[in-house]
């Protein structure tokens, strides 16, 4: 680039060459110099003259320094209204939740002292749990204070609830497991004998306890165990014969005796329908068939209470009733008398009663 300086003073014009590197270098200082111009005036002009009291500048300074608060104040607002709504919908699905696992408790069984143990110091005014009401008071914007106030309120809240979910899965599980464990599947497929009650020995002809349902059944057909359990005694009886014993917890046990083959042995863990023997006619028998005994607490219990809950109940047969409660005569059985034989366990909740399946 070229620049011609002409002058009357001068005898003959000059011309000054800058190349762009040149140029660059003195459109850099121009710039530099105007932005150091500018913060000198400012430094010294207005923050002076608005230390000073200047009023024209003072009032510029005002209106800047106004607006940009007022900017700000709108944006905090903005966000502090979003956020109370974030949180009044996180209260109303917290509700639903609360809801929901009063629900979930009823059907697991928690009681209500089960959940009072769970809230913490305060009950329910530091939980928000129970009653609420009343008068409405709108707040033009909420307060940062507030929202803290609510979202600890939504944190303990939240703690509880996972607290009775928990509590309420814990139950949940045990049921299940109980139900798993109550012998209620039929250990043969194959039809009744003989029921559980008084009966004429098949030996003797006279009246006896028969503790147990027999199933009719040929030499070799497969036993499946009533329920999950663990195999606690193998062993050849001389009545029993050849005789399993699986213990499902809860006092529950079942027998599997007459047998001509155990599959399992002592200590293994039995699912429910699971083959555990083979049918056969071992020890104090007339011919194949499975004996088939539930015991709680070391009492014998009539079978077809349980397996009746398994949706096939076993048909009378003989001059008892196969769900009716057997009374023991001390006398006849002495290795049973106790003063809860003959007791019999009820049939759970939303399952036919006795009764019921009497008619």
């Amino acid at each position: 680039m070229q620049i011609m300086i002409t002058h009357s003073g001068l005898s003959k014009t000059r011309t000054l060459t800058f190349s762009r590197p040149q140029l660059a270098m003195l459109a850099a200082t121009v710039v530099a110099t105007l932005l150091l111009l500018s913060g000198t005036v400012y430094h010294f002009v207005f923050l002076k003259a608005a230390q000073e009291g200047w009023p024209v500048v003072s009032q510029l300074v005002k209106l800047v320094v106004r607006d940009e608060f007022a900017q700000r104040d709108r944006f905090m607002r903005d966000n502090l209204d979003a956020m109370a709504n974030k949180v009044g919908d996180l209260q109303a699905r917290m509700i639903k939740l609360e809801v929901m696992g009063e629900r979930l408790s009823g059907l697991a069984g928690v009681k209500a002292d089960d959940l009072k143990a769970l809230q913490p110091a305060g009950g329910a005014t530091a939980t928000g749990v129970g009653g609420k009401g009343g008068p409405f008071i709108p707040l033009d914007h909420p307060t940062t204070e507030l929202l803290n106030q609510a979202l600890q309120v939504l944190e303990q809240q939240a703690d509880l609830r996972g607290d009775v979910f928990t509590l309420a899965e814990s139950r949940l599980f045990e049921s299940r497991l109980t139900a798993l464990m109550v012998p209620n599947t039929r250990p043969v497929n194959a039809p009744l004998g003989s029921g559980f009650g008084f009966r004429a020995d098949p030996f003797t002809g006279r009246p006896a306890l028969h503790t147990g349902m027999d199933f009719a059944a040929d030499v070799g057909a497969t036993i499946v165990s009533a329920a999950g359990g663990v195999v606690s005694s193998i062993e050849m009886h001389p009545q029993y014969g050849q005789l399993l014993e699986i213990d499902h917890g809860n006092g529950l046990v079942t027998r599997y005796a007459h047998t001509s083959r155990i599959l399992v042995k002592t200590g293994d863990l039995i699912k429910r329908g699971q083959e555990v023997a083979l049918v056969g006619s071992t020890g104090r028998s007339t011919g194949p068939h499975l004996h088939f005994e539930v015991l709680l607490d070391g009492v014998p219990q009539n079978p077809a209470r349980f397996l009746a809950n398994g949706g096939q109940p076993a048909p009378a047969n003989g001059p008892v009733a196969a769900n009716a409660p057997a009374r023991v005569n001390p006398a006849m059985s002495p290795q049973l008398a106790a003063p809860n034989v003959g007791r019999v366990v009820p049939a759970p909740a939303g399952e036919p009663s006795a009764g019921a399946l009497a008619r």
